[in-house]
């Protein structure tokens, strides 16, 4: 027979003294570090314990002592349960401060590389209704809280619209408000949800894989134009037809109103044929008079203010002078390298998404822009030797790659090529502190620049300038 396991212990009055990783905060009680989500610095809590290793432990805060100073009220009824806005409790400067602290770190304790002075971080204009893309999820089994389980009430109606509970792949909490984009967004959700209760149309099971409403995403372009795409998990061309047609007359505000049939077992769209109910099949973004279309499966960052400040230091890095040859490396829909066209002679964007690339192209095509070039595939099978041999040695390289950072070979692929600058754009500090370390034989870090993309999360951008050693 197994032994019965001891329980976790439940610390008292632990004071939390800092912010850590994943957005968590942290506390010490004798030699050991304690993690926990919804800490703010300064505060006295009660942790019970729900992992435990030999230096560190992990667990929840069951009871708060005694709040600390920088502690403030969230906005969102639904905070410390969606999981979505780890840091709502913390007052904007101090979430920017942690961001700071979160790039130093990074580059100081795992690039260990010589650094210039990092530039304080630049802030987000809005802080709330910032997004411009949201994804809901419609589920028949909707996320009860512990206030609903420890009341004893008997809930039937399970249906829900909202977002997945982190950890239960078949929970969804049902949303009632959600600030991070324009209200709108909220009218659409609640519309469609309550549209299928009037109308016993069935909502999406995540267990059985069945179920007509299945998901809805929302993107509100800066040009005021709205795109709404809603997945549905069955077939039924009679009752879709019912509700997207609800939809247009509820909604004639809405520009590009798209519909998918996924019958598949993941929520991806992006090998799934889009149908267009009525409108155009993409919006339109718009920076420094240049336009940029994103349809249902384009990538376009979701802080469109924000994004043009994250351009504008991408190209002030590049010191483009109208002469050089620049790589856009990971370039998406190409919205950097049509940005930076017109400062610099010619440029190469490399894309493993082929939509992105066929989108880049066509973003070249209405913005007049005729010294761009697109390529898709995989990164390290794209920028080899030989391509850059056919294309030409890049002065310039702009890096913006995905949260796991460069593949070794197309750091190697840089490092032969030898551009006499590199701009590297990051969302994932600490992977892009590693591949700092990797390029440090040839280059040197000179300028430092994070900026907050996304409010009340833990994640932050970081633009980094790279010179050749050689040319300083």
């Amino acid at each position: 027979m197994s032994r019965k396991r001891k329980p976790y212990p439940l610390l008292e009055g632990v004071t939390i003294t800092g912010v850590a990783a994943e957005g968590n905060a942290l506390g010490r009680v004798d030699d050991m570090v304690v993690f926990v989500p919804y800490g703010a610095p300064g505060d006295v809590v009660d942790i019970q314990v729900t992992k435990k290793r030999k230096s560190y432990a992990e667990g929840r805060i069951t009871r708060i002592v005694k709040p600390g100073d920088v502690r403030t009220a969230p906005r969102c009824s639904h905070f410390g349960t969606c999981g979505g806005c780890r840091w709502q409790h913390l007052p904007y400067p101090t979430q920017l401060e942690c961001k700071q602290q979160q790039v130093v770190d990074a580059l100081t304790r795992i690039a260990k590389v010589e650094l210039p002075e990092i530039s304080p971080i630049k802030g987000s204009e809005n802080i709330w209704e910032y997004r411009n893309k949201m994804e809901y999820t419609f589920s028949n089994r909707k996320w009860l809280t512990a206030e609903q389980m420890a009341s004893g009430e008997v809930i039937d109606d399970r249906d829900g619209a909202g977002f997945h509970i982190s950890g239960a792949f078949d929970k969804v909490l049902d949303i009632d408000r959600c600030h991070l984009q324009d209200d709108f967004s909220n009218r659409l959700r609640k519309f469609v949800k309550n549209y299928g209760k009037e109308h016993g149309l069935s909502f999406y099971d995540l267990r059985e894989q069945h179920g007509l409403l299945r998901t809805l995403m929302v993107r509100m372009a800066s040009t005021g134009e709205i795109m709404a795409v809603m997945c549905f998990g069955e077939d039924n061309p009679e009752k879709i037809a019912e509700v997207m047609d609800a939809i247009r007359a509820e909604f004639p505000e809405i520009t590009s109103l798209l519909y998918v049939i996924n019958l598949k077992v993941n929520d991806t769209i992006t090998d799934q044929e889009i149908i267009t109910h009525s409108g155009r099949d993409f919006i339109e973004e718009e920076m420094e008079g240049l336009r940029f279309r994103v349809g249902p499966k384009s990538f376009y960052q979701t802080n469109s203010r924000q994004a043009y400040e994250l351009y504008k230091v991408a190209r002030e890095f590049a010191g483009l002078t109208g002469d050089e040859l620049v790589y856009d490396l990971y370039t998406g829909t190409g919205t950097i390298a049509n940005f930076v066209s017109r400062r610099a002679r010619h440029v190469v964007g490399i894309e493993y998404v082929p939509e992105a690339i066929e989108d880049a192209k066509i973003n070249s095509a209405i913005n007049g822009i005729e010294n761009t070039e697109f390529y898709a595939g995989d990164m390290k099978d794209v920028l080899t030797d030989e391509f850059i041999a056919a294309h030409g040695r890049p002065d310039v390289m702009i890096v913006d790659p995905p949260r796991a950072g460069m593949h070794e070979d197309v750091v190697n692929v840089i490092l032969n090529a030898a551009p006499r600058r590199i701009v590297y754009v990051s969302c994932n500090p600490a992977t892009q502190a590693r591949d700092l370390a990797l390029l440090d034989s040839k280059y040197r870090v000179t300028a430092v620049q994070p900026v907050d993309m996304f409010p009340h999360t833990h994640h932050v951008e970081n633009v980094v300038r790279l010179d050749y050693k050689l040319e300083l």
